[in-house]
């Protein structure tokens, strides 16, 4: 994961920075985000929730001071190609869940 193919990815300028820190320090917090970028909490938590949905980072804790984010194990997820398709993930989600 370098900083072009997170570009390519359309992460924001602070989330890529993000990725990389945490690639080299191994982890972030919440105040660690705000403070390197001098943003809001709010600004904060949605970028790095942003980040733990597209599959960058997991969240370790639940809330509070005790929440870090870590790199995920699993592959980030790639933007989607076939516009098509969206739906088609949701209605397979739903007939295994009403099995």
């Amino acid at each position: 994961m370098n900083e072009e193919n997170l570009k390519r990815l359309g992460l924001k300028e602070r989330q890529i920075k993000a990725v990389i820190y945490v690639k080299e320090k191994g982890k972030v917090t919440n105040k660690e985000y705000r403070s390197m970028f001098d943003i809001s909490d709010r600004t904060a938590l949605s970028d790095l929730n942003d980040l733990c949905e597209k599959g960058f980072l997991g969240k370790i804790g639940i809330t509070g001071r005790s929440t870090v984010y870590k790199l995920s194990r699993s592959k980030p997820e790639k933007p989607e190609l076939n516009p098509k398709l969206e739906g088609l993930e949701a209605v397979s989600r739903t007939v295994l869940i009403s099995y």
